[in-house]
Parts: C-alpha cells; structure tokens; sequence
C-alpha cells in the first residue's frame, strides 16, 4: 500500500472535501433566498373553553382504572 502523502493523493482529498463544502454551501444559500415566507398565519387555541371538559373525562377514567385492577401481583418477589 502506498503512502497517500507521499504519492500526492492528499490533494485529491482535500478537493474532494472542498467541493462537498462549496456545494452544500450554494443549496444551503439557494434555500434561503429563494423561499419567500410573506406571512405566516397566527393561530389561536381557546383553552378556557374545552380544558374543563377534558379535564372531567381523564378524571373519571382514572378513578374507572384505578377501582379494577388489572394486574395481579405475585406472591413471591423475586
């Protein structure tokens, strides 16, 4: 096997590696110049509104899980 120092192979390399970073230098700059955002719709959630329904829901389906129980428990640890 030849020394890739020695053999001028380095410098292969190194192109190889700037013209990976050229390139995805030029798509980074092409993205952002030629995607134009003009405005970008606010949204609005209504919280007070729902929140107390939900809440009642997870409320009575904890107190549903935790009167059955699914599991067993072993005897024994181990």
């Amino acid at each position: 096997m030849q020394n890739p120092f020695e053999t001028g192979h380095i410098k292969n390399y190194i192109l190889l590696y700037a013209s990976v970073v050229v390139i995805m230098i030029l798509f980074f700059i092409a993205t952002t110049l030629f995607h134009d955002v003009e405005s970008v719709e606010e949204k609005v959630f209504n919280v007070d509104e729902n929140s107390s329904g939900l809440v009642d829901k997870r409320e009575q389906r904890a107190e549903e899980n935790s009167t059955q129980s699914r599991f067993k428990l072993l005897e024994k640890t181990y």
